[in-house]
């Protein structure tokens, strides 16, 4: 055990500062809330509470504490992110050894820790992070009150998935199915005290989340930041549209901060922080969601289309399916096993909860109609892991059946053959790995046809059959964690592994992007990247464009409303700017932009507490703040600057609040050029 979390922890810590801010968005909401507690609290963009970021604050919260301790810098955003890695290993190594002993608790430890999208988001400031890590704890205090159906664990259990729902909104619930009928099936006591047990859940539930959104109620409106994303300004709403039915449906409930209003996922707004321009290529004319959602045509990026197969396709299937298929078939033979145990078995208790686990969100994920990015999997990688070591070792106890072993050698040379087609989406990564995983792996499945010869036969057996399993998708973990990511929709794995990356993605040392070719995403004349690799660009502190920001935060150089930087979420402020904004005197805040991904690159190129607002929030497409109240903020010197350039497609380039306010600036102020940045000094109306 030691072993692996060390090896977890080399793997996640290994040169974690190259990433710099990663997704810049939530880096700026960070070092807002290592700057004011409100603004902590809130999840709040900027120190001066104009508008959150477009999900609950929770994640934000180790991160910022973090930022507090020691200053706000990448390793400060990130070392929490890979600890949280590491717990999650150890917690899901804890949960299999309780039910299938210390050698498959290492297993499932080690394959959630090798997977390709855990090794990317445990190195990445999302939600997920911690996201996956609540899950994971959930899992095990229910796993530990099978044992003895004390009230008390499935009481922690509501509270962890109630504190889960504050990370990520309804995604935290896609385990509550299973969770929730391993409890009602293998629980000791009478039905009816498991049924009154899970409304003690539900009550925790209620209470895990509910202190938040109580306290959000509350507060008095004008005295806290706008809810980003949400359309009505309640965390509910956030909850239940934008992040909630919006990205199951899709179309007129997919938009930020549309709260379902039509169009808002394209031409009204840019979708989640993927942020591609209206009218991009997939988009619907008039708005919406394009057939088979986001994905039908706009890069791996954007999850593929919706249907059976997407979790198989280029989107997910380096990113987590590696031992999807293996772990299915090895859940199904071992319920059979089973089959004739006491209603309260813990490894068929075990298997309910890491296959309901499996079986909810991988049916969610690959049906979503509104915006679905692969990363969201990384929630589903400890399930897999899971089953497949209580799978195997529940079918290894039972080898002497002929079916068994047959199962057991269509898993190990089935998973091999799988490793062999998802190679095949990036011939040039270790074109020689492609080959020897399948041989392996079939070899290994042939023995396990045949009856043990004894103990260290079935050991060099076994020891193949994983070794061809993993060695695939720890390849791809390994280069993930080498390989520099930032943006707002990354993907794991070497570049070419996905049909088409599409928006931000990875990025190598030099600085360059996976692509810069003009094509990325569909989009004709786009490009993710600062330029081709090599290029000797520099950002506002002389570093190399990519490399890790200094202690003062400066990153590289580009506009605050252009692409460069890795795409969305990795924008670049230039030097220029920063200074204008550093200059900016007492105002609340020194600039406006909209929409939040050129507010978040130009407060973490100023750094410090530099405030500037991001109108509209994300997209542009929230009503934060109105015109009346823009012009009021004006007349009282709240705002000094307005910078434009940072609309990106959402309605501050055609429609809405940010449209107007756009209008009204270059109406009654004087356009300047600063470094090609359209700026209006909101001190000096135009005579």
């Amino acid at each position: 055990m030691i072993a692996l979390l060390t090896g977890t922890g080399l793997l996640y810590l290994w040169d974690l500062g190259s990433s710099g801010w990663a997704n810049s968005f939530y880096a700026a909401a960070v070092q807002a809330g290592a700057n004011d507690w409100t603004a902590f609290f809130f999840g709040s963009l900027d120190p001066q509470n104009s508008i959150t970021v477009d999900k609950p604050p929770a994640s934000l919260w180790p991160m910022a504490l973090a930022a507090r301790i020691v200053g706000f810098n990448s390793w400060s955003l990130l070392v929490p992110q890979a600890l949280m890695g590491i717990a999650a290993v150890g917690l899901l190594y804890a949960a299999v050894r309780r039910v299938s002993g210390h050698g498959a608790g290492l297993l499932a430890g080690a394959l959630l820790a090798l997977t390709p999208v855990a090794a990317l988001m445990f190195r990445f400031d999302n939600p997920d992070a911690l996201l996956t890590l609540l899950l994971v704890l959930a899992a095990y205090l229910l796993v530990r009150g099978l044992e003895d159906g004390r009230t008390r664990w499935i009481a922690a259990v509501g509270l962890v998935l109630g504190f889960a729902f504050l990370t990520k909104s309804l995604q935290a619930f896609l385990v509550l199915p299973g969770l929730a009928l391993a409890w009602l099936w293998a629980a000791p006591g009478r039905p009816w005290r498991r049924v009154w047990q899970l409304l003690v859940g539900g009550a925790g539930i209620v209470v895990g989340a509910g202190w938040w959104l109580l306290a959000v109620a509350l507060w008095p409106v004008d005295a806290r930041p706008y809810i980003g994303g949400s359309g009505d300004n309640t965390p509910l709403g956030l909850a239940f549209g934008y992040n909630g039915l919006g990205r199951i449906v899709g179309g007129e409930g997919g938009g930020p901060g549309g709260g379902g209003r039509p169009g808002a996922a394209f031409g009204g707004g840019m979708p989640d922080a993927a942020g591609l321009p209206g009218g991009a290529a997939g988009a619907v004319p008039g708005g919406g969601m394009p057939p088979g959602g986001p994905g039908g045509g706009m890069g791996a990026a954007f999850g593929g289309r919706a249907g059976f197969l997407r979790m198989f396709g280029d989107s997910f299937g380096t990113q987590v399916s590696w031992l999807l298929p293996a772990a299915l078939l090895l859940f199904v033979a071992a319920l059979v096993l089973r089959g004739r145990a006491a209603r309260t078995d813990a490894v068929r208790g075990s298997l309910i909860v890491w296959g309901g686990w499996t079986l909810v969100t991988v049916l969610v994920l690959s049906f979503m109609e509104g915006i679905v990015h692969p990363y969201y999997a990384v929630a589903l990688a400890p399930a897999i892991a899971a089953l497949v070591a209580v799978g195997a070792r529940e079918l290894l106890r039972y080898r002497d059946r002929r079916w068994v072993r047959g199962v057991l050698a269509v898993a190990s040379a089935g998973t091999a053959v799988w490793a062999f087609v998802l190679l095949g989406g990036s011939p040039q990564f270790l074109p020689w790995l492609r080959w020897v995983v399948p041989v392996a792996g079939v070899a290994a499945g042939a023995a396990l046809l045949v009856p043990a010869r004894g103990r260290r036969w079935l050991a060099v057996v076994l020891g193949v059959a994983v070794l061809s399993g993993v060695a695939a998708p720890a390849a791809y973990a390994v280069q993930t964690a080498a390989t520099t990511h930032e943006g707002s929709t990354p993907m794991a794995g070497p570049l070419g592994a996905g049909a088409d990356r599409g928006m931000g993605g990875p990025r190598d040392r030099r600085g360059g992007a996976d692509r810069t070719d003009g094509t990325d995403a569909g989009i004709p004349g786009t490009t993710t990247g600062a330029g081709p690799s090599g290029t000797g660009a520099t950002d506002a502190g002389g570093l190399p464009v990519g490399a890790a920001p200094d202690g003062a935060g400066q990153p590289g150089a580009g506009e605050p409303g252009g692409m460069p930087g890795g795409g969305p979420g990795g924008e670049r402020t230039s030097a220029q700017v920063v200074a204008l904004l550093r200059e900016a005197g007492p105002a609340r805040w020194a600039a406006a932009t909209i929409g939040s991904q050129g507010a978040a690159s130009m407060m973490l190129a100023a750094g410090g507490d530099t405030a500037v607002m991001a109108i509209g929030g994300f997209s542009g497409s929230d009503d934060s703040p109105t015109l009346e109240q823009f012009r009021q903020y004006v007349a009282q010197g709240d705002v000094r600057y307005f910078v434009s350039g940072g609309e990106r497609g959402g309605p501050g380039g055609g429609r809405g609040t940010g449209a107007e306010i756009t209008a009204w600036v270059a109406q009654h102020y004087t356009a300047t050029t600063v470094d090609g940045t359209t700026v209006y000094d909101l001190s000096a109306p135009a005579h």
